[in-house]
């Protein structure tokens, strides 16, 4: 992509005396993904991807034309100023810094300097490692991008930034002839093939075959209010999708969250500190700078219970008098849109077992197996891969099919107790038809009064 700036900043030159605003965004990738079922390899995909967007915007309204040949630039130049003409609206942009910067993404192992073979040995491992007795089949996912991209404004920004991605996901399916439990996991993160050879790959398969055993003998889970503790990887599924998209700018806008007119009042326990931070370099949703240019930070939603600021790009965020907090994500060829990088509930002091010691009766959640949020009502309902019950402050009986369910406030003022560990978990958010990576997490957490089903 470099060596295209000077074509950029020409096509750039000759477009801003026709509108108020233009930006060019353009990147190519290499790209792997491997599919392997059973130990047999399904699917192969590798090949490289150029993508150029042009971006205006003139007497408030956008105007947005793709290509992936660079000898259209001039032709997507014009058709997006056709386009921004032809409309009437209101949109603008809120003040952002001037920025020129190159950044590379840390790497240890580049992806060209690890062959198919060596993806698929792994793959193999993990899958290896997942089939116990009663594990009857197993799915492995491997994808791998390394990009070049660039970001250049009429402003004067110029950002090129090389970024690597990978992730592997295992699903392990048991069976006792009249059940299906299924295990699952993901390893990955925004650096070299390191993130998943610096892994223990048989301890990683063996724990999720291990779960999915574990689930063909768990017993239904009760229904009814109990204290719970959620794990990690429930904390952050519940941050991510009962708060973080209730604070996304674009949903604020469209009155489709619980959280519209929200800021500055209390929304949760005084111990509840929750961030969105896209700077964090563990993290799977890793960005030094989104898509309109904007330079990444930890930004802090939830300070001691209270509701302190939302997630925007600079267009939601002129619409609602703040600033951009650096979360307009999209790939090139789709539009920017709100949405969050990784997003986390801040550690405790306390340990697992001091969570627990005091629960005569609660149950114990571990993982995710999806669910639903309703925004704007401020209610969801999520599935726990897994439970235990608490009983007089020990964890017992393995349960299975458990639901977590409830008011989204109600939930973040019944948090009471928070562990002082954390995990970040590797994942995929999707919104309006577009999908990022993510990253959301924390510490285990204690819940009162917690809505919990079990299967009819």
């Amino acid at each position: 992509m470099n060596e295209n700036l000077d074509l950029f900043e020409k096509v750039i030159n000759k477009t801003i005396p026709k509108v108020d605003y233009v930006d060019i965004r353009a990147g190519n990738g290499n790209n792997t993904s491997i599919i392997m079922k059973d130990g047999e390899v399904q699917e192969i995909n590798t090949g490289n991807s150029l993508g150029i967007r042009i971006r205006v915007l003139n007497n408030g309204a956008w105007g947005f034309a793709y290509t992936n040949d660079l000898s259209k630039l001039d032709e997507i130049a014009q058709t997006s100023i056709k386009i921004s003409n032809s409309l009437k609206g209101d949109e603008s942009l809120s003040k952002a810094d001037i920025i020129q910067d190159k950044v590379s993404t840390d790497v240890k192992i580049p992806f060209s300097d690890v062959s198919i073979e060596e993806k698929k040995e792994i793959m193999s491992e993990a899958s290896k490692a997942a089939s116990l007795k009663e594990v009857t089949s197993t799915t492995v996912s491997y994808s791998d991008s390394q990009s070049q991209e660039v970001i250049l404004s009429s402003e004067g920004t110029n950002i090129e930034m090389n970024t690597n991605r990978v992730a592997m996901f295992l699903n392990a399916a048991a069976s006792d002839g009249t059940m299906m439990q299924i295990g699952h996991n993901s390893i990955g993160g925004v650096k070299g093939f390191e993130a998943i050879s610096d892994e223990d790959i048989e301890a990683f398969g063996r724990k999720i075959g291990e779960k999915a055993v574990r689930l063909l003998k768990a017993e239904s889970a009760p229904s009814g209010r109990f204290p719970i503790i959620a794990d990690p990887n429930l904390t952050g599924v519940f941050v991510h999708e009962a708060l973080g998209h209730a604070v996304e700018g674009d949903l604020i806008l469209q009155n489709d969250s619980i959280l519209k007119d929200k800021l500055g009042s209390k929304i949760g326990s005084d111990i509840v500190n929750i961030y969105d931070d896209a700077s964090l370099k563990d993290g799977f949703g890793y960005y030094p700078y989104d898509v309109e240019g904007v330079k990444t930070k930890p930004n802090q939603l939830v300070k001691d219970g209270k509701l302190i600021s939302l997630l925007n790009s600079r267009e939601t965020a002129s619409k609602l008098n703040m600033e951009s907090s650096g979360n307009a994500r999209s790939i090139i060829a789709d539009k920017p849109i709100v949405r969050m990088s990784n997003t986390y509930l801040k550690p405790g002091e306390m340990s697992f077992e001091e969570l627990i010691e005091d629960i005569p009766d609660g149950i114990y959640l571990k993982g995710s197996r999806g669910g639903q949020v309703d925004t704007g009502k401020g209610i969801f309902q999520f599935n726990a891969a897994e439970g235990f019950k608490i009983e007089n402050g020990e964890i017992t009986t393995p349960l299975r099919d458990v639901s977590l369910s409830g008011n989204i406030l109600e939930t973040l003022k019944n948090v009471d107790a928070i562990g002082n560990d954390f995990e970040l978990s590797v994942g995929f958010c999707g919104k309006d038809g577009q999908t990022a990576p993510v990253g959301d997490g924390g510490p285990h957490t204690r819940i009162l009064n917690a809505l919990v089903g079990g299967s009819s």
